[in-house]
């Protein structure tokens, strides 16, 4: 009996990749893109998970193609995700050894005055691959690679590996040079420590935060702070890294916030982050009549309640293709 459709595809697809790595092997530097093109968005997403940094993750992936490109000769021509896998993990460990883990500041314990920050991950990182189908965006959200910074770096690999690339026990022991027995050790601890620091997946849909986004911004914009209290959490945190302070639960939030960001006249503009909601807020400076960058919010929504806001305060707006600038209209409230 002849194979069913899907086989078909596999099968041309399979002809296909040999036809090009061959095509790759003999210097042709167009063959080689278009056979690693499937896998670069992955092997960016991946980078960025191990390494907490979008300009780390993008150096890592550029240097995986290189070593990738320079190691042809060298390749089986057997499982290329993994071959690609096994080069983008072990750069990243090796970015790891050199440099500090990327923090948040609630996860400091204070007194620190040094220290490497997580960065915000633009949507457009993320695109409509498979893998973000089937996984939703728990793997990029911002608790799950925070929570993979504090994990030694082998835990890290085997957990990425394993549950979010759905690679084989086996599969990530030739990837890592390690045993079947060790990486499934690792992967257990590397779970239990990461579960026990998340917390619960937020059960909102696209709807309700539609609903959630819309009254934010409005709130915001209009200078309510009774409007954006009435919708936190109780044990509400907010943070704006790069600075270490924090706030924590409800009352210490809307202190800060009356004192502090709630003086200013701001413009909010929708858009994603990590998976999440988030904004790009705009600061209104008298000085030009305009309104320029205030950050980057990230915000976290549990059943339609902001449970965490993450202020990226040196967000780097153009790359998540946001203006660097909005101009001034007739609303703009006075300054108290």
């Amino acid at each position: 009996m002849g194979g069913t459709p899907a086989d078909g595809r596999t099968h041309r697809a399979e002809r296909a990749e040999s036809d090009e790595l061959a095509s790759a092997r003999e210097g042709d530097a167009d063959a080689f893109a278009r056979l690693v093109a499937p896998y670069r968005r992955e092997i960016r997403l991946h980078c960025y998970r191990m390494l907490g940094s979008t300009a780390d993750a993008a150096d890592a992936e550029q240097e995986t193609l290189v070593r990738a490109w320079q190691g042809l000769g060298g390749f089986d021509g057997r499982h290329l995700r993994a071959w690609l896998y096994r080069i983008a993990t072990n750069r990243c460990l090796t970015l790891i050894d050199r440099r500090r883990r990327r923090e948040l500041p609630v996860a400091l314990s204070g007194g620190e005055t040094d220290v490497a920050w997580l960065e915000p991950l633009p949507g457009s990182w993320t695109g409509e691959t498979p893998e973000v189908r089937a996984l939703g965006r728990e793997s990029v959200r911002l608790a799950f690679v925070a929570a993979l910074q504090h994990l030694p770096p082998a835990q890290r690999a085997v957990l990425l590996l394993r549950e979010v690339l759905e690679f084989r026990a086996a599969e990530v022991a030739t990837i890592l040079d390690l045993t079947v027995a060790a990486v499934n050790s690792l992967l257990q601890r590397a779970r239990a420590a990461v579960s026990s620091g998340l917390r619960p997946s937020s059960t909102d849909d696209d709807t309700s935060l539609d609903v959630v986004a819309e009254r934010y911004a409005a709130a915001w914009e209009a200078g309510d702070v009774s409007g954006i209290v009435a919708m936190l959490a109780n044990d509400v945190r907010y943070s704006m890294p790069p600075l270490p302070r924090w706030y924590a639960g409800l009352p210490d939030v809307t202190e800060f916030l009356r004192a502090g960001p709630m003086r200013e006249t701001w413009r909010f503009r929708r858009t994603t982050a990590n998976g999440q909601l988030a904004f790009a807020t705009y600061l209104y400076d008298p000085g030009h009549g305009d309104f320029r960058p205030g950050g980057l919010d990230v915000l976290r929504v549990e059943n339609g309640m902001v449970v965490e806001v993450v202020a990226f305060l040196e967000a780097d707006f153009a790359a998540f293709g946001l203006h660097t600038s909005l101009p001034a209209d007739v609303s703009v409230r006075p300054v108290v």
